[in-house]
């Protein structure tokens, strides 16, 4: 039986439960609640199924096959339009709380939760009565109340305080009334929860990091431990920490703590060292070439950084939604050069220091060696199908099919980070990856912000070396990779930002990220940069001429933005909840 059930969660995140499935949906057929869970495999498939939904957030393809969040930051541009569409709703400032009535995807940022966690709750209602013996249920059990956890923090991070419904499990008949919880009370509950699932699961599903097949992808002592961490940060951060969009003292302890407290930020500290001292995980590495442990970790499903992830069969998910034209790519999202400015230079030290040696009519030799495994830029090298070989892609104004075009919106980049360079997507073969929605790197820099703003910079710079020294950034002769010696909180502070930004780059961080530092009218307004690059000379010889211009799209980000409106219909059907502020 055991084994029975260890193949059923092979199933984890890879496909729904087509039982499971058919016996939530309002349909006349021979799958009951009795039939489920009178069964292992059935029950076990019914946890299999909330797992599938972990990535929803990730998911490249969830806004109507056009992409997430990322779409709508700094970061990257749309390469499609429609009034309805998520990303336009996000970037264009039109956001009501009637948005997500016209937007499935939108009402989805409430509703998919909110779906998982009634199966989670009906999941514990009736693990009691399975056949799955007592051991397992303690374990399933621990892996139910993660993975509630798990979306109740998308919840908080876009909406702040929610209503709290605890094991409850609403039928179709009935008709819940509850208000939203304080701020306070989610982030307690959801800590609550996370301790106590940590003290029932695996330390790690196969010894020090990474998985094993038949457990990858399930909830861990140490998933539910970066997860805390993940929390916590968020709590600490500016928007959550005394920075309510609002005056009304009631609406302010929903969507915040109502003042500041500096013992957030060590608490969030504490919250990442314990990950960080469990000696469970590490920053995989592969010195063949520069930085190349941060390009193979996105290709090896297996390995010790990643802490939750979401399994996927082989495929060539980013491939597809990333790579240009020429690579038979859909190009959805395009990396601005806002981000592109934001990597360092191989010294480490920001293109902006005249000492750097940057060099803008040479722009991207030199450079941190994350930029070229993130972004595909004007003559890099990617595999192309009708030579079998790595090609160069040509970006430059009016270059056949993958350069500039008004119709086209391209910023001059495209995106390849997790891609398979010797991998186009109309190419045989497929990669065997699953998605990073955890991994060790973010515990790193989770710690770095949390005790920087504690008011101890020199204890975040070991994190960050550590993370440089994978990166491939050279040492220097005073082995700082870069960095500056003796920051201050607010030096560091952004140093720390902008290496999130380009270690977690298109991993579904930035928007909340931008939010959450309520940085987003600052750097979220206005139109994106693109770069503008002319060819000249004549073969074999050709020259580029690089010119930084905006890009296509106006960017409209109004302090409510900060947070999410609550739809209209869920405030009408539950009106004891407030809606949140500017809407």
């Amino acid at each position: 039986m055991k084994k029975l059930l260890l193949f059923a969660a092979l199933a984890v995140a890879a496909t729904s439960c087509s039982d499971a499935d058919d016996f939530l949906e309002p349909k006349t057929n021979a799958i009951t609640e009795a039939t489920v869970f009178s069964d292992s495999i059935r029950t076990i498939g019914f946890l299999s199924n909330i797992y599938s939904g972990v990535g929803y957030s990730f998911d490249k393809g969830r806004w109507s096959s056009h992409g997430n969040s990322e779409l709508a930051t700094d970061d990257a541009e749309y390469s499609l339009s429609g009034a309805f569409q998520a990303a336009v709703l996000l970037y264009n400032g039109s956001l009501s709380a009637l948005t997500g009535q016209t937007s499935p995807e939108i009402a989805a940022l409430w509703n998919n939760p909110y779906t998982n966690i009634r199966k989670v709750n009906l999941f514990l209602q009736k693990l009691p009565t399975t056949p799955l013996s007592a051991g397992t249920q303690r374990r399933v059990a621990a892996e139910a109340r993660f993975l509630r956890a798990w979306y109740y923090h998308h919840l908080l991070i876009n909406y702040g305080g929610i209503p709290l419904i605890g094991d409850e499990v609403f039928d179709i008949t009935d008709f819940p009334n509850y208000p939203r919880n304080s701020y306070a009370e989610c982030v307690d509950y959801l800590v609550s929860e996370l301790d106590a699932v940590a003290e029932i699961l695996p330390t790690a599903a196969a010894g020090p990091g990474g998985y094993t097949e038949q457990n990858y992808g399930r909830a861990t002592k140490g998933a539910a431990q970066a997860l805390k961490s993940r929390v916590l940060l968020y709590a600490a951060s500016p928007l959550f920490n005394g920075g309510a969009e609002t005056t009304d003292p009631e609406l302010q302890a929903i969507v915040s703590y109502p003042t500041y407290s500096g013992a957030h930020w060590q608490r969030a500290a504490d919250a990442a060292l314990a990950v960080i001292n469990s000696n469970q995980y590490s920053l995989y590495r592969d010195n063949t070439r520069p930085g190349n442990g941060f390009y193979q970790v996105f290709l090896r499903r297996v390995n010790p950084e990643y802490i939750f992830a979401l399994y996927r069969t082989p495929n060539k998910d980013f491939e597809g939604y990333y790579l240009p034209p020429t690579r038979s790519g859909a190009t959805y999202s395009m990396p601005t050069h806002n981000i592109a400015e934001a990597f360092p230079m191989k010294n480490g030290k920001p293109i902006t220091d005249p000492t750097s040696g940057y060099d803008p009519r040479n722009p991207y030799a030199n450079r941190d060696p994350r930029f070229g495994y993130t972004i595909i830029y004007n003559t890099s090298r990617y595999f192309l199908q009708s030579t079998g070989r790595l090609e160069e892609v040509l970006t430059y104004d009016g270059a056949p099919n993958d350069g500039f075009t008004p119709a086209g919106q391209r910023t001059g980049y495209f995106c390849r980070k997790m891609c398979d360079e010797n991998l186009a997507n109309n190419s045989p073969g497929q990669t065997e990856r699953g998605w990073p929605l955890m991994r060790y790197a973010e515990i790193l820099l989770n710690y770095a912000e949390a005790i920087n703003e504690a008011g101890q910079p020199q204890l975040a710079y070991p994190k960050l070396i550590e993370l440089r020294e994978r990166a491939g950034i050279e040492p220097g002769a005073n082995n700082m990779y870069g960095l500056p010696v003796g920051m201050s909180v607010d030096q560091m502070r952004e140093v720390i930002r902008n290496e999130r930004r380009i270690e977690l780059a298109f991993e579904d961080h930035r928007w909340n990220d931008i939010r959450r530092w309520k940085i987003a009218v600052a750097v979220n307004n206005g139109y994106n940069k693109r770069m503008q690059i002319t060819r000249g000379g004549a073969a074999p010889n050709f020259t580029y001429t690089y010119n930084v211009t905006n890009s296509v799209r106006l960017h409209v980000f109004k302090p409510a933005q900060y947070l999410m409106p609550i739809t209209d219909n869920e405030i009408r059907k539950m009106p004891l909840m407030r809606q949140n502020p500017g809407y």
